[in-house]
């Protein structure tokens, strides 16, 4: 294999010295995954290349001419001819050579190139004729191939996978002729059958490359890592490498690509347990990109998997398996053990981009954590000034709709009311409000800027960004302006518009309220009926203020229950919130931050609010108990209204 890698990079070094301000010293040897020797000579014929003129002293190098070591350095702008050393006819030789430091440019290292992109010479070279072609056309690449020919297929392919790389990042076409040569070794190649999995995808990459998705390369590629997939002989790294070469040529309109995915997934789950933090990482992202919602199993597993390696993991991979788990849609609660374990005590050094994550994570998901919550508190306590206005917005917000009020909350809002002050230009309209309704989802009211967002100037920005305001932003409007009036009585500032103001908060996406849960309802109403002698109670009714409510019963001014002909009578009303699991953060009691804001209005509103959570009731098994314990509900807080 070291051979096939001297061999390859014969190529590299001939174009190295072709010219001296070519940048391809790195990103060439690259196009292959194994080792390579650094320098290397190899013997040809003369070729004669004018070197492009400079305008600053080059630093020195080292090369290899007929054996011996020169050192060069071109000092002034003179066409010199470049030496190649003679080709020998009866063979092709390779030698070791020193290590060669790359040539810098004068305003510093030579750029760098990515695998696979083909290089695009700068105007300021247009004048310097530069003829890597030639190199190509001759009979370099053609004797390679020939030696090549008496390598195992594995090696041989990694050779011919580099020296496309090379075309590749040399620009030529698919269909020049020497890549044509090249492509036509590879497709006898495969049909050998004999290839490994990395070898495949290596080839596939600059299969792609060259010739997209479409390429009969690609396809010959393909159809040899589904066999090798149907046959199970993938290690967890190669399955990296398949995920990641679908991530570039998978067509859904294939069946027989539909099928070896599927496959590659039932394989996978019988590697988690093997797979390294770096490559649960890299799966989920390919998954990702795959758009694979429906391998569930697979996405748990590797959820579970990063919650064993979750302490390897960079920022960057944490950021990626949160991302990927987001879209996907799937959570392990051990993952987030996991994250509570290791998360806090890096919290203080990691990417603000990374905080900003988890706390996104943490709110899609429902998580309400409080080691994580508190260590994201602290850490905007004494660094919120090294976080974007985006990321601040995401912390406060996942706090506000989680319910949760840390312990340092004083200096919390303290620290945001500063920053608010000194950065607010600095904020999206529709970020200013997200942050401020979320800071009354904690009872906390910034009135300074509540004035400033119900400022006609402010709505004018807000209405002028080219979109229309949808729901979400006209309904956390209204609940901030109905903030000021209930619970803010003493804010004498600018009000929203009534025009603006939404008129039902329910809606689709459950932003404001959540529905009442249909199963705990049936469960309800039977003894509820018992109870009250009757249906004394109307359901899903509408406040003025646009709130809906589960159950409401009304009473008179003695506190007897009113039947519904007679509600015009009402004195009192009473809400029985029916509240399901999807009220509440999924690993705690704690009532989500728009429904626990939706009793606190509904109080000041005059209602006497009964909450029936369902981990309460669904721990009464027979009729006899649940009318009890609506009994110990309800009449006590009658009671309360006749004292």
């Amino acid at each position: 294999m070291k051979s096939i890698a001297c061999i390859s990079s014969s190529v590299i070094a001939a174009c190295q010295h072709t010219s001296t301000c070519f940048p391809v010293h790195r990103a060439l040897i690259r196009c292959s995954s194994v080792g390579r020797c650094t320098n290397v000579e190899f013997v040809s014929r003369t070729v004669v290349a004018q070197q492009p003129c400079g305008t600053g002293v080059r630093p020195f190098h080292s090369m290899y001419v007929n054996g011996a070591v020169v050192q060069q350095v071109s000092a002034i702008p003179l066409p010199t001819p470049l030496l190649l050393p003679e080709k020998r006819d009866d063979e092709l030789t390779v030698r070791r050579t020193v290590r060669r430091v790359p040539p810098k440019t004068a305003s510093g290292s030579a750029p760098h190139l990515s695998p696979y992109s083909p290089y695009t010479k700068s105007q300021g070279d247009a004048t310097a004729p530069v003829n890597i072609q030639s190199l190509f056309e001759g009979d370099v690449i053609p004797e390679l191939c020939s030696r090549l020919a008496g390598f195992p297929s594995n090696d041989r392919a990694e050779g011919l996978a580099t020296l496309l790389g090379a075309c590749v990042e040399f620009g030529l076409e698919a269909h020049s002729p020497l890549v044509l040569r090249l492509m036509k070794e590879c497709l006898e190649l495969l049909s050998k059958k004999d290839i490994s999995v990395a070898q495949l995808c290596h080839l596939g990459e600059v299969a792609h490359a060259l010739e997209g998705r479409q390429s009969a390369m690609v396809t010959e590629v393909l159809d040899s890592i589904g066999a090798a997939v149907e046959e199970d002989v993938v290690s967890p790294s190669e399955a990296v490498r398949v995920y990641s070469l679908l991530t570039l040529c998978y067509n859904p309109a294939s069946q027989q690509q539909v099928l070896m995915l599927s496959t590659l997934h039932r394989h996978t789950q019988r590697l988690v347990h093997r797979l390294k933090a770096g490559q649960v990482s890299s799966i989920l992202e390919s998954l990702l990109k795959l758009q694979q919602r429906q391998a569930i199993s697979l996405v748990l597993r590797l959820s579970h998997r990063a919650s064993r390696v979750f302490k390897s993991f960079s920022d960057d991979e944490i950021t990626k398996v949160l991302s990927a788990l987001m879209i996907l849609g799937q959570h392990h609660e051990e993952l987030l053990t996991a994250m509570e374990k290791h998360l806090p005590g890096r919290l203080g050094e990691c990417d603000p981009e990374l905080i900003s994550t988890v706390m996104e994570y943490c709110l899609l998901m429902r998580c309400r954590s409080e080691p994580i919550f508190e260590a994201v508190a602290e850490n905007f306590v004494c660094h919120a000034e090294r976080h974007t206005t985006l990321q601040i917005a995401k912390q406060i917000v996942a706090m506000g709709r989680l319910n949760y009020l840390p312990q340092c909350s004083a200096q919390m809002f303290k620290k945001l009311e500063s920053i608010l002050t000194t950065r607010f230009s600095q904020f999206q309209p529709r970020s200013l409000i997200e942050v401020l309704h979320a800071c009354i989802q904690l009872e906390r009211f910034p009135l300074n800027y509540m004035s400033k967002v119900f400022s006609p100037f402010f709505l004018q920005t807000l209405q002028a960004q080219g979109e229309p305001l949808d729901k979400n932003a006209l309904g956390q409007l209204t609940q901030l302006h109905l903030s000021t009036s209930l619970e803010c009585k003493h804010y004498r500032g600018p009000r929203l518009p009534y025009f603006l103001h939404v008129k039902k908060f329910s809606s689709v996406d459950q932003a404001f309220e959540t529905p009442m849960d249909s199963l705990l309802y049936k469960r309800v109403t039977g003894p509820l009926t018992q109870l009250l002698g009757g249906k004394f109670y109307s359901t899903r009714i509408f406040t003025p203020s646009g709130y809906s409510i589960d159950v409401e019963i009304s009473l008179d001014e003695e506190g007897y229950v009113l039947p519904l002909s007679q509600w015009e009578q009402t004195y009192r009303r009473m809400a029985l919130c029916l509240d399901g699991q999807t009220r509440f953060c999924s690993n705690t009691q704690h009532l989500l931050g728009k429904e626990a804001t939706k009793r606190r209005h509904l109080r000041r509103m005059g209602y006497e609010v009964v909450q029936i959570p369902f981990f309460e009731f669904e721990k009464l098994r027979s009729q006899k108990e649940r009318v009890e314990y609506l009994h110990k509900k309800i009449f006590p807080t009658i009671f309360k209204f006749n004292h």
